[in-house]
């Protein structure tokens, strides 16, 4: 009861939210009216509200919002109220209090306001950040400390120092003093940053940073030689002589050299022998050469003096803590720029000389390296960088006694393969206006490039599927009257790096055109890029014959290239890690290295300079060295020696085998080496020794006095690939155009032994399992004699004598020891090369010229001269046969000019263009057995008409059975050929003539096996004729008759046999025996005369053709003249007037009766013959 207003708390409501409230008053249960009111439950308060910053004015206050509100109060200890509007978003509030006293502590509470409504408000407090100290600085240093200073803040005790190696808490004392703190453990001559908080209420000022250096302090090495005996106890410190002998030292050198400014002390280091030498240390912060040589002559008087005199000078050394001057890059092939200086700190003056190290070992001015010297400053240039120059470089600089010495590191990463661009650098264009032609660029990645023409850049696309970064640009011939354009491949980064590619325009028709070269005209070169991974170019030369022909090819293996680079600062004690390398690479590049003349003659400069700078060699060395020689004498390499051993030095074979022989001089103790190629052997014997090296060679010396002496013998079962087979008899002038260098009259037909020993011997016994048996004629004994030809080096018999040739096997005797072989004659005679080239050009001139007057002459006579069938398939058989001879001559003149002979080219590419061959002989082949099966048809028809009297065949049999002997099955044969042996490019001899294989695929027998067979079944024939004709007996009017039939049946004996039999007989005498003069020049003479014997005795010699060309009118009769022209031989050529008359008309024939009908018959088959 009373008049107080009522309160009424209404509770559980959510905060921020607006209620209508309705109050009613009631009386007797009865309400008013009702009044109604609106109002809001206060906001919540913000969360997370704390201090994330300060300073010494201001501090940085954060809160979360409070759903969507942004109006917020913020109330300080000041009292003053500051409204805060939040952004929009959900990221946290933050606010900078400023305006504040630093190191003072604020109280802050913050409000949420909403609809005028302030949240119960939530507090913190936080602290100004304290001052920074003044006056901060470093009052001193030495070595491994600096001493820092600074003045206190008011009453602030704590404070944190920040460095490099970390932070640390300094707590002072009171009062007024400056802070003084050492840091310690620090390195001497080296900068350092310190920064200095002041910390209060565990906040931090914001710091004040100096640096400050630590004391260079150089240690200066010196060393003197004092004149008095040297005891075991000056090497024990411990000892009383050692400690009274440097204490006495000790005092002399503090004396002395403490006038240097900056010195910092000075001890002695070791004693050793050598009368006594001692080395001891000067300390000093700063250097002048100049003042301590001064120094040391005052020092050694003084040591003279007190304790015994000096021998010779005092040696002043000092290793610089600096380093040498490295660039940061540098691209292999560039030069290389090292600089070594001292500091500033360090005075050297002017120094008389300079000496330089890689990797310890000692480097030489001249060659790669240029060393140059100047005032107190040395510089290495390095030219033609490789990978294998980085490693660690020393320098030394030198003046009286004195020396500075100074190091530096070439990494890996700061030498870089240079970018290898590649392009045809020279290539010829025929113009076709509007034409687009295409130009590509190469570079390997991660290089990139860009085509400019002048200076402007051209539009390029990316080339996909190449192993390296390659571009085209299409460029559009848009005029014929520009003669030349150059364009150029410019790499991005590092922009030196560049090649020009220049294109020739020429409107006249190509005589050369391919994928690889392009077009070109007779005599235009072309220059293309290598693969990828090389370096060079390949240069080509379009030829007469519309094909590129390779002239230079200097493309070689990067890696091998880099080696060769290497190699001409090599040393010995470098030689077993080189040649490990050289191995390794040969290895992983073996197919390049085998087809790459260029590759293979760096291999054996590198090789030849091992061999020159090794003393001695270990068999890991060896093994690696053969490693690598057993990849370039295989089968693989045959062309690109045969290249090598025909350039001008002609000596590369030789400096390969001259390398082996000194290294097997150098081979250090026992033991075997075995490559798929190559078997070393080193051991010792007594007396004699004996060993059948891997069953082709018995190496005997024979018994003697000699005792545990070393041999070594190098069997290398291929370096007859690699070895040329001139003897001591070779013309190496400048005028030889047979050089034996790749087409020889001999063959090193056994395997290349190497055999060296440390001792003399008078009589060794080699046997040589033969590589060919079938070469037997002419063995030689010889060794390789190096200084043959002003060392360029051949075969020599001089000491060594043939014993005998049995079972294949050779032996030889020899009163000296090196490098040893056989060579057998295998060709030609050279003393009748030239009659042979004389008979074999003028008789084929003449034969070819003979078979077109053959042609002619039976054209002319064909009507009047082919009255019945037996005339008919005979005159057929004539010029057909003449046919096939001329078509395979012009075919052999065809393949002759395609093939490559190295004793016209030598130096040249002798491998047979393959296509061009294999087409030139597959006619030879053809047209060669159709004379033969033409000959058999001639055979047949005599038999048929002979032996076969009462048969009859009719004229077109006759003439389809005789083409399909003289066509059919020469066919056959040459497409079986060219089927089995085509697919193991065994087709066609490999060089120097367009002919069919012998020696892979035996395809020779192709052609030998049925000319000689049909020269057999024709004998027989003329056997059983004569002997038919002999036998059978004849009434008297068939006497004559008789008589004539005995001429036809001897002279066919006379002219069938020695023109085809004797003639192919001879031909394979060739081959029996190469060596016999006389069947060379008979088959030479006979071979290529056919065309004339088939004019003289299958045209000419025919009395009817006589009469006809006299235009006589021949008998019918058949009497004598019948029989003449039955003899002749049979041979001749046809042509479009005789096809056409073949094919168009039959032809009637009347015969005279006869009594008898067997004398009838026989008389038509031989009476217009």
């Amino acid at each position: 009861m009373g008049n107080e207003p009522v309160t009424h708390v209404t509770s559980g409501l959510t905060n921020g939210t607006k209620y209508n409230f309705t109050l009613f008053t009631v009386s007797e249960k009865v309400r008013s009216s009702g009044v109604s009111i609106s109002a809001f439950t206060a906001p919540s308060n913000a969360e997370d509200f704390k201090s994330v910053g300060q300073n010494e004015t201001s501090i940085t206050l954060q809160w979360k919002k409070v759903e969507n509100i942004r109006t917020y109060v913020l109330v300080s200890s000041d009292g003053l109220d500051t409204n805060v509007t939040a952004e929009m978003g959900n990221k946290p509030v933050t606010h900078v209090t400023s305006g504040l006293t630093n190191g003072t502590k604020y109280n802050f509470t913050l409000f949420t306001v909403s609809e005028k409504l302030r949240s119960s408000g939530v507090s913190i407090s936080a602290f100004t950040a304290p001052p920074n100290a003044e006056d901060f600085k470093s009052v001193g240093q030495n070595e491994t400390s600096v001493t820092l200073q600074w003045k206190k803040v008011e009453n602030i005790l704590t404070y944190v120092l920040l460095s490099s190696d970390g932070e640390i808490t300094v707590m002072t004392s009171m009062g007024n003093e400056p802070v003084t703190h050492v840091t310690s453990g620090l390195t001497s001559g080296k900068r350092y940053n310190f920064t200095l908080f002041t910390v209060s209420e565990n906040v931090r000022s914001s710091g004040v940073s100096i640096s400050a250096f630590t004391e260079t302090v150089f240690k200066i090495e010196m060393s003197m030689r004092l004149d008095m005996d040297y005891t075991l106890e000056l090497s024990n410190t411990s000892s009383t002589k050692y400690k009274d002998l440097k204490s006495q030292i000790d005092k002399v050198i503090d004396k002395q050299y403490k006038g240097i400014q900056g010195y910092r002390g000075g001890f002695v280091t070791e004693f050793s022998k050598g009368s006594i030498i001692t080395k001891y240390v000067v300390q000093t912060t700063q250097v002048d050469f100049d003042k301590i040589l001064d120094e040391n002559q005052n020092f050694l008087i003084a040591i003279s003096r007190s304790i015994a005199p000096v021998i010779g000078a005092i040696s002043v050394f000092y290793q610089s803590s600096t380093s040498i001057i490295v660039p940061e890059l540098t691209y292999t092939g560039a030069s290389l720029s090292l600089k070594c200086e001292p500091p500033e700190s360090v005075i050297v003056g002017l120094i008389s000389s300079s000496r330089w190290t890689f990797n310890g070992r000692e480097i030489k001015d001249g060659g790669r390296f240029k060393i140059t010297t100047s005032n107190s400053m040395s510089m290495l240039e390095v030219n033609n960088v490789i990978p294998a120059d980085s490693g660690t470089y020393s320098c030394a600089l030198s003046k009286n006694d004195l020396e500075f010495q100074q190091k530096g590191i070439v990494t890996e990463s700061e030498i870089e393969e240079a970018p290898v661009v590649r392009l045809k650098s020279e290539f010829h264009v025929r113009c076709r206006t509007g034409k687009m032609q295409p130009l590509k660029c190469c570079v390997q990645r991660p290089f990139t490039i860009k085509w400019f023409r002048d200076k402007d850049q051209l539009p390029s696309v990316s080339v996909t599927g190449e192993d390296a970064n390659c571009i085209k640009h299409d460029y559009e011939l848009e005029s014929c009257s520009v003669d030349q354009v150059i364009f150029t491949c410019r790499v991005d980064n590092p922009s030196s790096y560049e090649m020009t590619s220049t294109m020739t325009i020429f409107k006249e028709n190509s005589k050369c055109n391919d994928t690889q070269y392009g077009d070109g005209r007779v005599g235009d070169q072309t220059s293309i890029e290598c693969d990828i991974g090389q370096v060079g170019k390949r240069l080509a030369e379009c030829q007469e014959t519309g094909e590129w022909k390779l002239v230079e090819d200097t493309c070689f293996v990067i890696e091998i290239h880099q080696l060769l680079i290497q190699s001409q600062t090599l040393d010995e004690e470098g030689v077993p890690e080189f040649v490990g390398n050289l191995s390794k690479a040969v290895q992983k590049e073996r197919q390049d290295t085998e087809n790459s003349t260029a590759t293979i003659s760096a291999i054996v400069d590198i090789l030849n300079t091992v061999a020159s700078v090794s003393t001695a060699v270990d068999e890991t060395s060896m093994q690696n060295i053969l490693e690598t020689v057993d990849v370039i004498i295989g089968e693989e390499s045959r062309e690109s020696w045969v290249i090598l051993n025909a350039n001008d030095t002609r000596n590369f074979s030789s400096k390969l085998l001259g390398s082996l022989e000194s290294l097997s001089s150098y081979l250090d103790g026992e033991f075997s080496v075995r490559t798929p190629r190559i078997l070393l052997n080193r051991t010792t014997f007594d007396d004699s020794f004996m060993a059948d090296l891997n069953s082709s060679i018995v190496l005997n010396i024979t018994k003697n006095s000699m005792s545990n002496v070393y041999i070594t013998t190098i069997l290398l079962s291929t370096l007859y690939i690699v070895m040329p087979t001139r003897n001591s008899t070779f013309d190496v002038g400048p005028f030889n155009t047979t050089s034996n260098e790749t087409a020889s009259d001999n063959a090193i037909n056994a395997a290349v032994l190497l055999v060296k020993i440390n001792a003399t011997v008078q009589n060794v016994i080699l046997s040589y399992d033969k590589l060919n048996s079938s070469l037997t004629m002419n063995p030689q004994c010889v060794f390789w004699n190096f200084t043959l030809f002003d060392n360029i080096g051949a075969w020599d018999d001089e000491g060594c004598k043939f014993v005998s040739d049995i079972n294949n096997i050779v032996t030889c005797s020899c009163n000296h020891l090196t490098s040893f072989s056989i060579l057998m004659a295998t060709d030609i005679p050279p003393s009748i090369r030239e009659a042979l080239d004389i008979i074999t050009y003028v008789g084929v001139g003449i034969s070819m010229a003979s078979l077109v007057i053959c042609l002619v002459i039976e054209g002319y006579v064909w009507k009047a001269i082919t009255r019945n069938s037996t005339a008919f398939m005979r005159h057929v058989s004539i010029v057909n046969t003449a046919l096939s001879l001329l078509v395979a001559d012009i075919c052999f003149i065809i393949g002759a000019s395609i093939a490559n002979d190295p004793l016209e080219n030598p130096g040249g590419d002798y491998e047979l263009p393959l296509g061009p061959c294999s087409a030139a002989t597959f006619f030879m082949h053809f047209f060669y057995l159709a004379l033969f099966f033409w000959m058999l048809v001639s055979g047949l028809l005599l038999f048929y008409r002979t032996v076969m009297v009462f048969s009859y065949m009719s004229k077109s049999i006759m003439l389809a059975i005789g083409f399909c002997l003289g066509y059919g099955c020469p066919l056959i044969i040459a497409v079986i050929t060219v089927a089995v042996t085509a697919p193991g490019i065994g087709y066609i001899r490999k060089s120097e003539a367009c002919w069919l294989n012998w020696f892979e695929t035996k395809a020779l027998l192709a052609m030998v096996i049925p000319a000689l067979t049909i020269v057999f079944i024709n004998i027989l024939i003329v056997i059983v004729v004569l002997y038919k004709m002999l036998k059978r007996g004849v009434g008297d009017a068939a006497q004559s008759d008789e008589k004539h039939t005995l001429v036809v049946i001897t002279r066919c004996l006379v002219i069938l046999t020695p023109l085809f039999g004797l003639t192919w007989g001879l031909g394979v005498g060739t081959m029996v025996s190469s060596r016999n003069e006389a069947i060379h020049i008979a088959f030479a003479f006979f071979n290529s005369l056919q065309g004339f014997f088939i004019l003289l005795f299958g045209v000419l010699l025919d009395s009817k053709t006589r009469s006809l060309l006299g235009r006589k009118s021949p008998r019918t009769s058949t009497g004598s003249n019948s029989s003449r022209s039955t003899g002749a031989g049979i041979s001749s050529l046809s042509g479009n007037n005789f096809i056409g008359r073949l094919l168009g008309r039959r032809y009637v024939y009347h015969v005279s009766r006869a009594t008898n009908t067997n004398s009838s018959d026989a008389t038509e088959s031989f009476s217009n013959i």
